[in-house]
């Protein structure tokens, strides 16, 4: 069965009762972006969607390895599975706004392969050798064990094949447009087969961008500040772009140099200037819910085993009242359409 998440943004006063809600309409997992200077702390805000749920998964969707030590994010993130029972997950990427805006660059992908296999060695209770010092989580073994899923996002050819060798779920950060769901597939299988590793020893799944609603002019409207910013994943900073298919290549090559980084996530960002109507429709799932059906089963059924979605919302500010009016945004997905894949 297809897993279903949600990703918001965590919002005081208001991600309790969200969780709550993204819970009561089928959700299994809420994830929560990691990016300081654009959203507030996610790990006290998952403990509070825990706290107000029975069965959610909650988790970072992403952290990253340069603002956080491993150390302290396992410490944080065994306390969340802890206090929730063992429904934690850790959502981790190479990095983007959290690190632009304060002035660093993202981590490569030998950086994040370090980083997860120090995680999960604090997460075990094992000692990691950090500048010539013994280092362990000591307090760990006074709590049950639950084991904290390590899930990596992964948008080029080599963070695939890196997230295959180390993680136990990866999901692609490519769009939701058939041909680049196959291609990051495709990757993913051919690393495995590689390496020897079986294939349901990882689960594999994606960041879709789906905005589902009546009107689709709308949901085509709503659904292009996450376009912009997806496509941006494919076009960072001295990313390769040869793999990439002609519709996303120039938009994701002009975002290296013209990615309006200070309105990330935002609806005034210029660089949605660089992308148009067709383009969304293309790199999205944008309308009613026999529509959203239509086009998501074919990824599904390409073998994915989560999907997460990345929704719109219909307020722009203040914070708080767009986590909430995404959320209802949501309402008609879980109702009209996650049951399709159950």
């Amino acid at each position: 069965m297809t897993e279903f998440g949600i990703v918001m943004e965590p919002s005081p006063g208001n991600t309790a009762q969200l969780a709550a809600e993204a819970e009561r309409l089928g959700f299994d997992i809420l994830l929560s972006p990691d990016t300081q200077n654009l959203s507030p702390d996610p790990i006290g805000q998952l403990n509070l969607a825990g706290a107000g749920t029975q069965r959610l998964r909650v988790g970072t969707g992403v952290t990253n390895p340069i603002t956080r030590d491993p150390a302290v994010l396992a410490s944080a993130l065994a306390s969340l599975s802890a206090e929730t029972g063992g429904r934690a997950l850790c959502g981790i990427g190479r990095g983007d706004s959290s690190l632009a805006h304060i002035g660093k660059g993202n981590s490569t992908t030998a950086q994040l392969k370090t980083f997860i296999e120090r995680l999960r060695a604090y997460l075990n209770g094992d000692v990691v050798e950090r500048n010539g010092r013994a280092s362990q989580l000591r307090w760990l073994d006074s709590y049950p064990y639950h084991p904290v899923p390590i899930d990596i996002a992964c948008t080029g050819p080599k963070t695939i094949q890196m997230a295959v060798e180390v993680g136990d779920r990866i999901s692609f950060a490519v769009g939701s447009a058939p041909e680049r769901l196959q291609w990051a597939m495709n990757t993913a299988l051919e690393h495995l087969n590689k390496i020897d590793r079986p294939r349901d020893s990882i689960q594999i799944g994606a960041y879709i961008n789906l905005v589902c609603d009546e009107d689709e002019q709308r949901a085509l409207s709503l659904g292009k500040l996450i376009a912009g910013m997806v496509a941006h994943f494919a076009g960072l900073k001295n990313a390769p772009t040869d793999h990439l298919p002609t519709k996303l290549r120039a938009i994701a090559e002009s975002m290296q140099s013209q990615y309006d980084m200070a309105r990330h996530a935002q609806e005034e960002g210029t660089h949605l200037e660089l992308i148009d109507e067709a383009f969304v429709d293309w790199f999205s799932i944008c309308g009613p819910p026999d529509k959203c059906i239509e086009r998501l089963e074919p990824l599904i059924d390409l073998g994915l085993e989560h999907v997460y979605q990345l929704g719109g919302s219909p307020v722009a500010h203040p914070h708080g009242a767009r986590q909430v009016a995404m959320v209802e945004q949501a309402k008609l997905f879980a109702s009209h359409v996650m049951p399709r894949f159950r």
